[in-house]
């Protein structure tokens, strides 16, 4: 049964730090491209950041570089997205997903249950 179970999130100050931790199972993690996206009311959810399976390769959406981190450690199957500097604009539920896309373009992906994030104070 495949699995992507995050944590970390909560209530935090304007200006302060969080750090969500998203553990997967049940699949071939380090085969995986991981991301955080997140969703606030009314809004689409939209990437936030993604990593490649080795991590070789990073991206964050333009309104966090600078601000947010993404990490994976592949021996612990985890993904960690480190958060400082929050404005209230990060409130929003964060999600993980899993990608894995083959040669053919064939693609399959996982969704974790979410977490919410709110900036506030």
């Amino acid at each position: 049964q495949v699995q992507l179970v995050e944590s970390g999130g909560g209530l935090v100050q304007p200006g302060g730090s969080l750090r969500l931790s998203c553990i997967g199972s049940g699949f071939t993690f380090n085969t995986y491209r991981m991301s955080w996206y997140r969703q606030a009311p009314g809004k689409e959810r939209d990437l936030v950041a993604s990593i490649t399976a080795a991590g070789g390769r990073i991206n964050y959406a333009d309104s966090v570089k600078g601000r947010f981190t993404i990490s994976r450690d592949n021996a612990k199957n985890t993904v960690l997205l480190q958060m400082n500097s929050l404005k209230p604009e990060d409130t929003a539920v964060y999600y993980c997903k899993a990608e894995y896309t083959t040669l053919y373009g064939s693609r399959t992906t996982y969704w974790g249950q979410g977490t919410q994030v709110t900036v506030s104070s």
